[in-house]
């Protein structure tokens, strides 16, 4: 793939930094007999610690491997016998505690077994929804005419299915289109979905001359695909943003349908490109060719990004349930690189969710070059959204 698009590419960020709490906690069962210990020596032998020897190889259970787990349920039998045999001579009445010790360490030695066999299912599953994903979604080139183009897609931690974002980007005689969507639900019936809004999204980029009217024939493809469904895929919808940049990068027009508002980057500053006039997303309303599309207006100056994500980002929560604001993250001097962007979005999710990202994310930049060097770079700062009124 090429420099632009990243699927899965948490393995290799926010997965490193849950993998790096996952060591910390190994030490846990062994911190548990060594508690026992402990506090025998300073009660000299007046704390009843069996209960804590006996959770030791449940601790384990989940944290060690099969040997790793066995191994805490032995030691924790022999710290026990030699904790008895420090305070007294062993009786029948010991039988009863350590046979009870034993149970619980081939107890735990079984669940080790089962979670191991599930993890390792989770793992083949997620892996064959990122290439499942990485099949659907298109490979973006690095640069669309003056547009530096970068994407990544993260799939999330405890998700095994091919989720519903989307993204894509259309160079066309009526300017430079760019969508990105989030469909409702996953499975079969998302990436059905996805694959009829990409193919609408292209052809009528191609052949309609106005904005509302990509719009309005990306409605009518979901109308269409709601028509002919059942079930849960009956009840579907999407939110989108639908961008366009006219061939001569004057003003950028924004159509949000109930999506996540745009970012643009510039300055040192990130500015929510928030809807004048909010819409519902694609599939919830039917669209007659006099129904009004609400279309922003946006400058977009030389060396700005435009970043564009779907609700994976956002709606990424911390231990606390806080939502992740990208504003802050994004509000500082940044190279005229969207991979760069798109970079520090993804360091700053993850460090907030402790690596755990709770529902997939489609990240979408583009940054717009001088066509000349030198050139453009008088343009004003970005303003607040313009409303485009558009039959």
């Amino acid at each position: 793939m090429g420099r632009g698009t990243r699927i899965g590419r948490k393995e290799s960020s926010g997965r490193e930094e849950s993998t790096e709490r996952v060591p910390r906690l190994r030490w846990l069962p062994a911190a548990i007999i060594v508690a026992a210990l402990v506090l025998s020596f300073f009660t000299h032998g007046g704390l009843n610690t069996f209960p804590l020897l006996v959770a030791a190889p449940v601790a384990a259970a989940p944290l060690l491997s099969l040997r790793g787990t066995i191994t805490t349920g032995v030691v924790a039998n022999l710290v026990g016998l030699g904790l008895v045999f420090l305070k007294r001579e062993p009786s029948v009445d010991e039988l009863v505690p350590f046979s009870s010790l034993v149970v619980l360490t081939v107890v735990a030695a079984f669940l080790n077994v089962l979670l191991t066999r599930d993890r390792r299912e989770l793992k083949t599953s997620r892996e064959v929804a990122a290439v499942l994903q990485r099949a659907v979604l298109p490979d973006l080139p690095d640069r669309v005419g003056r547009l530096a183009v970068a994407t990544r897609y993260e799939v999330a931690h405890k998700e095994a299915a091919i989720g519903g974002d989307l993204f894509a980007i259309h160079e066309t005689p009526h300017g430079i289109r760019m969508l990105i969507a989030d469909v409702r639900g996953k499975g079969v019936e998302a990436v059905r979905t996805v694959n009829a809004l990409l193919g609408s999204f292209h052809e009528a980029s191609d052949h309609r001359p106005d904005l509302p009217d990509v719009v309005r024939q990306l409605e009518g493809r979901m109308q269409a695909g709601i028509r002919h469904a059942s079930g849960a895929e009956a009840e579907s919808f999407a939110t989108a943003v639908v961008a366009e940049l006219p061939p001569d990068y004057s003003v950028l027009r924004v159509a949000n349908r109930g999506h996540e508002a745009p970012l643009l980057v510039h300055e040192g500053k990130a500015l929510l490109l928030e809807p004048t006039t909010p819409a519902l997303p694609l599939g919830l309303g039917l669209l007659d060719a006099d129904d009004e599309i609400p279309v922003d207006l946006f400058d977009l100056p030389v060396g700005a990004t435009l970043v564009l994500y779907t609700d994976g980002i956002n709606e990424a929560r911390d231990a606390d349930g806080v939502f992740f604001d990208p504003v802050p993250a994004l509000s500082r001097h940044f190279p005229p690189d969207p991979d760069a962007v798109l970079d520090a979005v993804l360091s700053a999710v993850s460090r907030h969710t402790g690596g755990n990202l709770q529902d997939d994310a489609a990240l979408f930049a583009v940054t717009l070059d001088d066509a000349v060097p030198g050139a453009d770079r008088q343009r004003p700062a970005p303003e607040t959204g313009r409303p485009e009124h558009s039959a």
